[in-house]
């Protein structure tokens, strides 16, 4: 099995990769197009990205200055600080020549593990709304969830894994090992436990082995056995007498999500209210500040997991739109970088944070409007939390180095 190399870049065409270059194209509904290389030498930042992702920021800026005047938790200032670590984090990541790390999946696994073991070390854990995946720095006593520092490193280590294969994974046992890797940090953030961090490393993970070049079949085994071994977990825990896998208020968030009514006052209690705040945005919203479902307290967690409700209530159908319509840019550009890109590992990069940004926009705007079971899952780049801004920032950062150190035309 051949190692890619850091320094060239595979032929798009050849071997596997063809294959590889074929999937984009196919998503994206055209042929992947061929930059000259006057394009390719241009500028070390892909605008098209870029300024999208500026936009989401200030965008979410706006509604947490918007939730800061009712609700006392979402703090204007710390949101500020958050964007300030992000923009950093961001700068970092984008002048860091990420083809260093194409031959060190080994390093990236002990990452991985450490961010995912942090929070369980005496003296740094700390919880946080009952949530355990939290630290407390000592000295500046400030919380981090390094969770969300982990969903990039595997970004970055199941990429490095799928590049070795240049599109094209042979064997069933490399693809066992694939697999097998992902799971790692799937099992550890499930011990915190943590499931909607852990469905956003279990689909970006994945997304990243299929574009590695893993045949058809075995993936469709390995949905099939996945979508069985939930039923099982679901059903088990629902059974007196049977192992319960899931917590209590985990199976309670999948009862209420397939029946609200079920439990109007608890459960499915902040699923109705999320409806509400959404339909009654109406066209244009009720207008900056005036979110009543938020500011009267109907709604918890107004600034975090339903900050989408919120956003839907000002600013209504309109101002949904153009959230998503930024969405749609930023990601899509994403890909189209990915299309440009000779480097396996570059594009691998870029699928993990396309995917990334798709699973948790989907997730998040879903469980507000009911298509979605409730998880923790924050909506990139609008959320309030420190911790998410880093991640999402430092995101857009890495679709930047990837650019920024492509092969430069002579």
């Amino acid at each position: 099995m051949a190692k890619h190399s850091t320094t060239t870049s595979a032929k798009v065409g050849e071997g596997g990769l063809g294959s590889f270059s074929a999937f984009y194209s196919h998503i994206a509904g055209q042929r992947a197009p061929r930059a000259s290389s006057r394009n390719l030498s241009r500028g070390p930042i892909w605008w098209p990205q870029l300024l999208p992702a500026i936009l989401l920021v200030i965008y979410g800026t706006v509604v947490i200055y918007s939730a800061s005047l009712t609700i006392p938790e979402a703090s204007f200032p710390r949101h500020l600080m958050g964007v300030a670590m992000g923009a950093v984090g961001g700068f970092l990541i984008w002048r860091y020549d990420y083809r260093a790390l194409a031959n060190m999946s080994k390093v990236l696994l002990v990452v991985d593990c450490v961010l995912m073991l942090l929070p369980s070390v005496p003296g740094l854990s700390h919880n946080a709304l009952g949530m355990t995946g939290w630290i407390k720095i000592p000295i500046i006593g400030m919380t981090f969830q390094p969770s969300e520092i982990a969903k990039l490193v595997t970004i970055y280590l199941m990429a490095s894994l799928g590049a070795e294969y240049n599109g094209k994974i042979e064997s069933l046992a490399d693809y066992a090992k694939l697999c097998g890797m992902l799971l790692v940090p799937f099992v550890l953030i499930m011990t915190q436990p943590d499931l909607g961090t852990g469905l956003i490393i279990l689909v970006t993970g994945a997304a990243i082995i299929i574009c590695s070049g893993a045949k058809r079949l075995w993936v469709i085994i390995t949905i099939s056995f996945i979508v069985v071994g939930a039923a099982l977990i679901v059903t088990t825990s629902m059974t007196e007498g049977m192992p319960h896998l899931l917590k209590q208020y985990q199976l309670n968030r999948l009862i209420v999500f397939m029946d609200p009514s079920v439990d109007p006052t608890g459960d499915g209690y902040n699923l109705q209210q999320a409806k509400i705040a959404v339909g009654s945005g109406g066209l244009i919203g009720k207008g900056f500040g005036n979110a009543t479902q938020a500011a009267s307290g109907f709604l918890p967690e107004a600034h975090t997991d339903f900050v989408f409700a919120l956003l839907a209530e000002e600013f209504g159908f309109l101002g949904s739109v153009v959230l998503l319509g930024l969405f749609g840019v930023l990601i899509f550009t994403t890909v189209a970088l990915a299309q440009r890109i000779e480097s396996p590992f570059g594009k691998l990069v870029l699928v993990g944070v396309a995917t990334m940004w798709s699973f948790q926009l989907l997730q998040n705007v879903g469980m507000c409007i009911g298509i979605m079971p409730i998880t923790g899952i924050p909506l990139p780049f609008v959320s309030f939390g420190s911790s998410s801004m880093l991640a999402q920032m430092t995101a857009v950062g890495m679709v930047q180095s990837v650019w920024n150190h492509r092969p430069k035309a002579g």
